[in-house]
């Protein structure tokens, strides 16, 4: 495990919670005067969640070498930054499971909320455990509750992840009457996780791919036979509504964007790893030196 790389996960999620507290939002988005010569667009995201940590530094890489000034906008919870984006307290969530994980978000508040375009196939939900522990699949956790303390380590109470966890998979498999959810952070369940591999304990945490922690933690998915952790899906750019009239040329270009496997993976790691720990824009000029093709359109 990547300690000082947790350490800053850490940070990051206290520097989330303050930031909900003083959620400013409400940027004069398209006032040329008050930001670059295009005008300022303001990025929600959630900083433990680290799609839409590195997505959200790439687009203040690229939008503000296109001449727009951005602001970032920390948060704490995917519902909020669904009602903030559908309010229009700010402009852009840079990395949404909006298909499958957050569909139930999309369903209350897609009406004013603009889909810009996918940049990632393939994102998964999954429950995890350590390599050395002898279950292979979500369906042998039955029975196995004393094993695990009869608890799953998750992360955010309102995450898409949670409530597929809680509401389809413990069911789907039996498992909601020897197990209980354990919701904090991701922050959290990452330091439950480290510490338990460093102990060499039994524990079973969800998980979700992208993630880098699936490289630098030494675990395993379990196998889903019932695929009652959801299809999976795309990662999306969302607008709030008017995005595309107000910003044509920002949405054209956002549109472009795909990254693969390997082109995302350097990205996060980089934007998370402990090389460029505290200076992502530096994480950033890093990756377009290796990835100045990653996509059309990139501004290297």
């Amino acid at each position: 495990m990547k300690k000082r790389t947790l350490t800053g996960m850490l940070a990051l999620g206290a520097a989330a919670s303050l930031a909900l507290a003083g959620c400013s939002g409400g940027a004069d988005s398209g006032d040329a005067a008050d930001g670059g010569e295009n005008g300022t667009i303001t990025l929600g995201f959630l900083p433990s969640w680290t799609d839409g940590l590195s997505t959200a530094y790439l687009l203040e890489d690229q939008l503000g070498k296109m001449g727009y000034t951005v602001e970032m906008e920390e948060l704490s919870d995917a519902g909020v930054i669904y009602a903030g984006l559908a309010g229009g307290d700010f402009d852009m969530y840079p990395s949404a499971w909006s298909e499958v994980t957050h569909a139930d978000y999309m369903a209350e508040f897609g009406d004013d909320i603009e889909d810009l375009g996918a940049y990632y196939d393939g994102a998964v939900l999954t429950l995890a455990v350590p390599e050395y522990v002898d279950i292979d699949s979500i369906e042998d956790l039955a029975g196995q509750a004393d094993r695990f303390g009869g608890e799953i380590i998750g992360i955010e109470p309102g995450a898409g992840l949670t409530k597929q966890t809680q509401e389809v998979a413990m069911p789907e498999y039996g498992l909601d009457g020897d197990y209980e959810l354990v919701t904090s952070s991701t922050a959290t369940m990452l330091a439950t996780l480290q510490d338990k591999i460093d102990n060499e304990e039994d524990v079973v945490v969800t998980l979700w791919r992208p993630f880098w922690a699936n490289d630098a933690f030494p675990v395993k998915d379990l196998e889903d036979p019932k695929g009652a952790m959801g299809e999976p899906e795309s990662l999306h750019f969302l607008g709030k509504s008017g995005f595309a009239e107000e910003y044509p040329e920002v949405s054209d270009y956002i549109a472009q964007i795909t990254l693969d496997d390997a082109a995302y993976g350097a990205l996060e790691s980089l934007v998370t790893g402990e090389e460029y720990e505290g200076d992502p824009a530096a994480a950033v000029d890093a990756w377009l030196e290796e990835h100045a093709d990653a996509y059309p359109g990139l501004i290297a």
